[in-house]
């Protein structure tokens, strides 16, 4: 097979790399008035999940159709989830800068509740993506997902780093960390969740409606709760 046939590894890769910096340019513009960075984040691993899958599909009108779908609740978890991060930030900041010394239960406390929001915000808008729940029940999942794959949510955790490492080592790979910021983390994450994913899409299944065209753009819903539960026996 030669390495320009189509579906050679190399090309295969090199088009995976395009479609990555295709997302990662919709997912910054998208980001540009902050308020709506929470529908281009679950637009965004909307479709990396899809990538994982190799399902085909359009990327542009694919990422433009979650962002749709999911805008008004994945808004609403955004403005929440930086609600959360401001609490923290205030506490971290009166804790520095206070004369006082905070007794060091509280300071555990907070972070604990910082680590909380963290290992919820690697889940909270892939669930969003792929499950239709409510907003605080999708909260929850994300929180329980988190605590049951903790060996996979510390690894994309510690993926968040990658690129203001690579910034720190030189700065002639800021153009890489711009085309990839996003898109990169997203689709190493998936990577990471979709076989969760897929056992959670087997325990709750549901006849696509009418008005779905295409069986694998599904949205399960179903409370999950229980399946999330069931899992941490497995």
């Amino acid at each position: 097979m030669s390495i320009f046939n189509m579906e050679s590894p190399l090309m295969r890769t090199l088009g995976r790399v395009a479609d990555l910096m295709i997302l990662n340019f919709l997912t910054l513009i998208c980001c540009i008035p902050v308020i709506t960075t929470g529908a281009a984040l679950t637009a965004l691993h909307y479709m990396c999940l899809k990538l994982v899958r190799e399902e085909d599909g359009y990327l542009v009108r694919g990422y433009f159709k979650a962002f749709k779908e999911n805008f008004k609740q994945a808004t609403v978890i955004w403005l929440l989830l930086l609600l959360a991060i401001a609490v923290i930030a205030v506490d971290v900041a009166v804790m520095y800068y206070a004369v006082i010394e905070f007794p060091f239960v509280i300071r555990i406390a907070i972070l604990i509740m910082g680590i909380m929001i963290l290992c919820t915000a690697m889940y909270v808008f892939p669930l969003q993506a792929k499950f239709a729940n409510s907003v605080v029940r999708t909260i929850k999942n994300a929180f329980m997902a988190s605590m049951i794959q903790f060996p996979k949510t510390l690894l994309m955790i510690l993926l968040l780093l990658v690129a203001p490492l690579m910034i720190l080592a030189s700065e002639r790979l800021i153009p890489i960390v711009f085309l990839f910021c996003f898109s990169f983390h997203s689709y190493l994450s998936a990577l990471l969740y979709n076989k969760f994913f897929q056992r959670l899409e087997a325990r709750n299944p549901v006849a696509p409606s009418a008005d779905v065209q295409n069986e694998d753009d599904r949205i399960f819903h179903d409370e999950l709760d229980a399946s999330l539960a069931d899992e941490t026996t497995r």
